[in-house]
């Protein structure tokens, strides 16, 4: 199937010589990631995914941080809503889940086998023009398995984090700071506009041939997991269930998006056509808008709220629980 896919393609694009030399073999890049910011910085996906790390560091520390004022949640607010400004969180999360797509050698070894034979230029057309391509590729089906697992973990956990908020959001209504009338409102949605012109941190450090060799990249949320003591939420926060048992389709074109990338980054040759199909596929409209949204509906519950204690519901609902349902595999979740 996946020869006939190709051979198809060879016909409608330009015609490769299967008798030229083959081109230098490609290696895994997690193997040649350094520790270096610069280095990391230069690499389109390596930045852009530890721009997902530093997301879920932010996770940690947020989840961590006892709700005693309306100083934490504007931090809180503020630090998420950086990542959400502009494609910064779909970008770092495409880029992210290529790299846990990059821990199957043998799907990279099947990809750098057939852009041997039909040619690289032909093999990143394929890549670069149907996302869903890269699913044809033998192993695949095992490296899509590992993205969805950690895409599914990361997603809950941000859930989980969500209701924890909206739950303190009804408790610190018993505290007398939070039940002030909130008079900030100009400057919140100020703080929010400005999310745009501030750089989203970084986790650089996870990015070292040290943490590469001796770490299976899986799901952020694991890598900041226990980072300090259990948040002091309000009390009687209700026992959480999820629905991640439920059975849904992944999005065939958004998981492909993942392979493709982790593919192009296996037989690439640092050429500008290889970065600008790798910029373009790690744009994902639906999810971008998705985000977009969430950033919306943030703003506009912050401009209604009246009460300080109304902002953990905000950040909850639209920053966190919202943005979760956007970073799914799948399109829309069954009910």
């Amino acid at each position: 199937m996946l020869n006939a896919l190709l051979s198809t393609l060879v016909l409608v694009t330009a015609v490769q010589d299967t008798n030229s030399t083959a081109p230098e073999q490609p290696v895994l890049r997690l193997d040649a990631v350094q520790s270096s910011t610069t280095e990391v910085n230069d690499d389109i996906v390596l930045r852009s995914a530890s721009q997902y790390a530093g997301f879920h560091r932010t996770l940690g520390n947020i989840r961590d941080r006892e709700i005693t004022s309306g100083d934490v949640l504007d931090q809180s607010m503020d630090e998420l809503s950086v990542y959400l400004a502009r494609e910064r969180l779909v970008r770092a999360w495409l880029a992210y889940s290529s790299l846990i797509a990059e821990q199957h050698p043998q799907f990279l070894d099947d990809v750098r086998d057939v852009a041997d034979y039909y040619g690289r230029e032909t093999a990143m057309a394929a890549l670069a023009n149907d996302p869903a391509y890269a699913g044809a590729f033998r192993y695949a089906d095992q490296a899509s398995e590992s993205v969805l697992e950690a895409i599914d973990e990361d997603s809950d956990q941000i859930r989980i984090l969500g209701e924890q908020y909206r739950s303190a959001a009804y408790n610190l209504q018993n505290e007398r700071w939070a039940n002030a009338i909130a008079r900030d409102r100009q400057n919140r949605l100020a703080a929010l506009r400005a999310a745009d012109d501030i750089a989203a941190p970084l986790a650089n450090d996870l990015f070292t041939t040290s943490f590469i060799d001796e770490t299976d990249i899986g799901a952020a949320s694991s890598l900041f997991q226990g980072t300090g003591p259990m948040p002091r939420l309000p009390a009687s926060t209700p026992d959480l269930t999820l629905n991640a048992d439920v059975p849904y389709e992944p999005d065939r074109v958004r998981v492909g998006r993942i392979l493709s990338i982790a593919a192009m980054r296996a037989i690439g040759d640092d050429s500008r056509y290889s970065e600008d199909s790798i910029q373009n596929l790690l744009a994902d409209p639906l999810a971008q808008r998705c985000i977009s949204w969430a950033r919306i509906n943030l703003a506009q519950c912050v401009a209604a709220a009246h009460f300080e204690y109304e902002d953990s519901f905000c950040i909850a609902q639209h920053a966190l629980i919202e943005v979760s349902n956007c970073l799914e595999a799948a399109q829309d979740r069954a009910n």
